[in-house]
């Protein structure tokens, strides 16, 4: 009989050994191949450069901000900083496929120096990690090198880059906004030259330079007549108490009347009548082209200012990383966690090959 055949059945699986081998090699591995990793990790939130006055900045603001109205800027420098333009801007900087693809152990390394950049992309996640704190808003990043300068410098790269683009996307987006007001400000501009106008010809036209003026002016006259008128009624009263009506004195009280009353007849037809073309039309007209005209200078007016603060956010930091913790120059790798590796490699392996013996027993007991 073999030396297999004089083994307990449990030692004779085609299941076990093979798992205690991987066991063996995956432990040698990771306690005494892999290589030392160094971690550089910095900390940041996002802050919008605010220009009013009065305004405060405390630790406690800056994280309140963070995690609320912050939030999709924070998210969008993460993925930023994980995209493949991230990684070209890193490669021409730092050489990442040299360093990569040159130190290491010969599975953790990057094996093809020439490899294409969606391979060298693939690797640089699984060297970089980005996640944003949900609970405090604080967006982490951590950056993976074989050496400790490497990996401050990719993690201090990544926090310049990344202020870099927000700013930029803040700029494009303040440039655009400043090209609108700067069409709005000249169609206002011109509007109010327009309404302006219509205003001196309306003007020139009725040969008025106040309409409402002129109307308050016929209206003063038109109380004055209306007490003189009065006082010629009164006194014609008078006189023909003690006159005859083809007096004399009383047929020129008379006439004076009548000259006040067509006067008067027509300055009231200045004023108003029912066919139209008086002066209160006039009025009415000339205080809707000055409204237009007021109004328009108003926009004019908001928008002049709004242009102007356009100008201001379309030049200064809009957006700006502020670092909680900057990019750290490691003094011990923390990668790869070996025993924790070896540990969970060892149980995968086990808990496989427990699976599969249970399969083949089960195969071996419908078979008999």
């Amino acid at each position: 009989m073999s030396f297999l055949h004089r083994l307990p059945s449990w030692q004779r699986s085609p299941v076990l050994w093979p798992a205690a081998v991987f066991v063996v090699l995956s432990t040698i591995y990771w306690l005494l191949i892999a290589a030392d990793r160094y971690v550089s990790e910095a900390r940041v939130v996002l802050e919008r450069s605010e220009l009013s006055g009065g305004q405060t900045m405390d630790f406690a603001s800056m994280i309140g901000s963070a995690t609320g109205g912050h939030r999709p800027d924070q998210l969008l420098l993460r993925d930023h900083l994980r995209s493949v333009d991230m990684l070209k801007k890193l490669e021409a900087k730092l050489k990442l496929r040299d360093h990569y693809a040159t130190h290491g152990d010969w599975l953790s390394r990057l094996w093809d120096t020439d490899a294409p950049i969606e391979s060298l992309h693939e690797y640089f996640q699984s060297r970089v990690n980005i996640e944003l704190d949900e609970f405090s808003g604080v967006l982490v990043i951590g950056a993976q090198a074989y050496t400790p300068e490497m990996a401050r410098d990719i993690s201090a790269a990544l926090l310049a880059e990344g202020e870099r683009h927000m700013n930029g996307l803040g700029h494009q987006l303040a440039r655009e906004q400043l090209r609108f007001l700067e069409q709005q400000a000249e169609q206002l501009g011109q509007r109010v030259l327009d309404s302006r106008s219509a205003v001196l010809a309306y003007q020139n036209r009725k040969g008025m330079v106040s309409p409402q003026a002129t109307a308050e002016n016929i209206a003063a006259i038109v109380a004055r007549l209306e007490g003189q008128l009065a006082e010629l009624q009164t006194r014609r009263t008078g006189l023909l108490s003690f006159l005859q009506p083809t007096a004399p004195q009383v047929s020129e009280v008379n006439a004076q009347i009548a000259a006040i009353e067509t006067q008067l007849k027509q300055e009231r037809a200045r004023l108003a009548a029912p066919q139209g073309a008086t002066l209160n039309k006039t009025v009415e007209e000339f205080q809707r082209l000055q409204l237009e005209a007021e109004f328009a200078q108003q926009m004019l007016n908001t928008a002049l200012v709004a242009l102007e603060r356009g100008r201001v956010d379309a030049t200064r930091t809009l957006k700006q990383v502020q670092v909680l913790q900057s990019a750290n120059l490691p003094e011990h790798p923390l990668r790869p966690r070996r025993f924790y590796n070896a540990l969970v490699y060892a149980l995968a392996a086990l808990l496989i090959a427990g699976v599969l013996q249970l399969l083949l027993a089960i195969v071996r007991d419908h078979k008999d």
